[in-house]
C-alpha cells in the first residue's frame, strides 16, 4: 500500500474519532416510567429508554445529562438532554433513527450539534413547567393520567390572586419536600401566572430553579384556596412560614409537565410551541 493511501486511512480513521456534542429535545409521558432518572435493572425510567435508543443509532454506547430530573410520573414536552458521540449522522438521522427505536410514550422532536461547552443542566438560565388541572365535577375518562381532576368548583380569580406573592425571589422552604436535597431553598420564580382554558386551568410557572415538589407543592396551595378551604392570604403564610409541616398536600405529579428551558442565544437552540400537546392554543397567550 502507498505511504499516500496509508496518509488518507489515518486522517479517516482521525475524522472518524472526533467527538461531537449533540443536545435534542425529547418529550414524554411519564405515566410508565419511574421518573428520568436511570435505576436499578428492572425499573423502568426516561432516561434509560434514550440511551438505549441513541446507543442504536451511534453505534456504540450513549450516555446523556438532561436540564431536570423529573420524578415518577411527571411529563415533559421539552426535556433538554445533551450526549457525546463520534458518529456521522445528520439531525433528522438522529431523530428518526432514535424514534424508530423508542416506546410510543417518548420521543425526540429536534437534534442539534452544539458547542463542546454546552451542558443540559448546568448551561440552563431558566425552567417552565405547566401544572393542567381539569376542573369538572365528573371524572374525566381521557387524559386520565396527564391532568389533575379536581371535582370542586375552584376560584381562577381568587387563586391567580394568591399566587402573585410567589413571584420573585424567596426562600420556599415550606414549598419543597422535606427529604429535598438542594443546598439553598432561596429560587427566584420570574413568571407565575394561572390561565384557564375552557374547564382547565393552567399554573404557568419559571424560574431559576426549582425543589423537589416546588411546583406541586405550590399547584397544591392555590388549589386549596379555590376551593375555599382556607383563606386568599394563605399562600404568603406557607411561604413566610418556612415550614413544610404548613404547606398543605402535595399535588398528584401527573398533572405536571416540564415546558421549556432556557439557555444562552449563542447556543442558537430550536424552538418549538409550548406544551403540552392538547393545549398547544394556549400559545396565543405566551
Amino acid at each position: 500500500m502507498s505511504s499516500d493511501s496509508n496518509h488518507f486511512d489515518a486522517a479517516a480513521h482521525g475524522a472518524a474519532a472526533v467527538v461531537s456534542r449533540v443536545a435534542a429535545c425529547v418529550e414524554y409521558r411519564g405515566t410508565a416510567y419511574r421518573g428520568w432518572q436511570r435505576q436499578e435493572e428492572g425499573v423502568p425510567s426516561v432516561q434509560e429508554a434514550v440511551e438505549k435508543a441513541l446507543s442504536r443509532v451511534a453505534n456504540h454506547p450513549v450516555q446523556v445529562a438532561c436540564a431536570g430530573r423529573t420524578d415518577a410520573g411527571v411529563h415533559a414536552s421539552c426535556q433538554i438532554i445533551h450526549f457525546d458521540s463520534n458518529a456521522r449522522r445528520q439531525p433528522l438521522n438522529w431523530i428518526h433513527g432514535a424514534n424508530a427505536n423508542l416506546p410510543p410514550d417518548i420521543s425526540l422532536s429536534w437534534v442539534k450539534v452544539v458547542p463542546m461547552d454546552f451542558h443540559a443542566r448546568f448551561s440552563a438560565m431558566a425552567r417552565r413547567y405547566r401544572y393542567v388541572i381539569y376542573n369538572d365535577p365528573i371524572r374525566p375518562a381521557h387524559l386520565a393520567h396527564e391532568v389533575t381532576w379536581n371535582y370542586r368548583p375552584l376560584d381562577f380569580e381568587r387563586m391567580q390572586r394568591a399566587s402573585r406573592v410567589l413571584v420573585g425571589e424567596h426562600d420556599f422552604t415550606s414549598y419543597r419536600a422535606i427529604g429535598c436535597q438542594a443546598k439553598s431553598p432561596v429560587k427566584t420564580v420570574h413568571h407565575l401566572e394561572l390561565i384557564r382554558f375552557g374547564r382547565f386551568i393552567v399554573l404557568d410557572i419559571r424560574a431559576n430553579a426549582f425543589l423537589h415538589h416546588m411546583v406541586r407543592n405550590i399547584a397544591g396551595v392555590l388549589m386549596q384556596i379555590g376551593a375555599g378551604e382556607r383563606p386568599e392570604n394563605w399562600a404568603a403564610e406557607v411561604l413566610q412560614a418556612r415550614d413544610r409541616r404548613e404547606g398543605g398536600l402535595t399535588a398528584p405529579a401527573y398533572g405536571l409537565y416540564l415546558v421549556d428551558v432556557t439557555y444562552p442565544e449563542q447556543f442558537g437552540l430550536p424552538q418549538r410551541y409550548m406544551g403540552p400537546h392538547f393545549l398547544a392554543a394556549l400559545n396565543a397567550q405566551d
